[in-house]
């Protein structure tokens, strides 16, 4: 694979509330992804998977409640975050995506996985319970969707993918800023900027939009159809928490509720927050997490 870049070390000195140890895996030949793997890994793990144009940065609100209960595993998806950063597009693709996560999570052996999906970590993460449901024990769906191109997507959403091709700047600190119902400070949107210094480094970020199957026809609609195959006969633990505030996912988390066997009965919460839910009410979703496994965990 040629071309990846690798954003400097020093771009993530000082980030406010990030003061986490660094790991990587090598997840495909010469390719390096980072996560963060906190708390005791006897604990049950929680898997924390970030969407567009985020990285890890975005659970740090999350990470220190959840540690004390769990293990804590959150990476950083390729091309964003201290994850390497192929700088050809064309290296980007849906199913890329969840190989390079199916590789973390082989390397790593994890097992009995608590998932937490927002945006595109929804994208990923449902495929990937449905790919290996056995791994996975509980799921919770948060600000995100698995779209079969049979509903057309929000004028808001088309919108964005149109900025994402042919905004010039493409400032990433001022689209998350602009997704949450808090104002960012100028030291958080630097930590959002901080793993792009360059347009180059921007490539999966900018194209991560363009890979939302939003025709029935393209060959992910139909994988993700498959997915949802296996949600609808998914009976363990399924938890919605949506934003009040998000444009672009508003009602979405009925279809999980009336189509997923595991959705019933479940406490599911609407919170006070735009897409970057992480961002707005990050210690509440930690609290929430919690108390999901507990309420379904029988107690030994």
């Amino acid at each position: 694979m040629e071309n990846i870049l690798r954003t400097p070390e020093e771009r993530f000195e000082n980030l406010p509330g990030y003061n986490f140890k660094p790991n990587y895996q090598e997840v495909a030949p010469a390719l390096r992804m980072h996560y963060l793997d906190e708390g005791k890994k006897e604990n049950p793990t929680v898997l924390l998977l970030h969407g567009e144009p985020t990285w890890s940065y975005l659970y740090r609100k999350m990470i220190p409640g959840l540690s004390d209960h769990f293990r804590v595993v959150a990476p950083d998806l390729i091309g964003f975050g201290k994850s390497d950063k192929p700088a050809d597009r064309a290296t980007y693709s849906y199913q890329k995506h969840l190989d390079w996560l199916t590789a973390l999570i082989l390397n790593l052996g994890l097992t009995e996985i608590l998932l937490f999906g927002q945006d595109w970590g929804g994208l990923t993460g449902l495929r990937l319970v449905a790919q290996m449901p056995d791994r996975f024990s509980m799921i919770i769906a948060s600000n995100t969707t698995l779209p079969t191109g049979s509903v057309p997507m929000p004028e808001s959403f088309m919108n964005w993918r149109a900025y994402s091709q042919h905004s010039e700047t493409f400032e990433i600190g001022k689209i998350i800023d602009t997704g949450t119902s808090t104002d960012l400070s100028d030291d958080v949107r630097a930590g959002y900027n901080a793993p792009f210094p360059t347009e180059a480094h921007k490539a999966g970020a900018r194209v991560f939009p363009v890979l939302v199957p939003i025709d029935p026809e393209d060959p992910e609609a139909a994988n993700n159809r498959k997915a949802w195959n296996v949600l609808q006969q998914w009976e363990k633990p399924f938890l919605t928490v949506f934003g009040s505030e998000d444009t672009i996912m508003k009602g979405a988390e009925k279809a999980f509720q009336n189509s997923v066997p595991g959705a019933q009965g479940q406490a599911h919460k609407i919170l006070k927050a735009g897409h970057f839910i992480q961002e707005d009410q990050g210690e509440a979703l930690a609290e929430i997490i919690l108390e999901f496994y507990q309420s379904n965990t029988p107690v030994r």
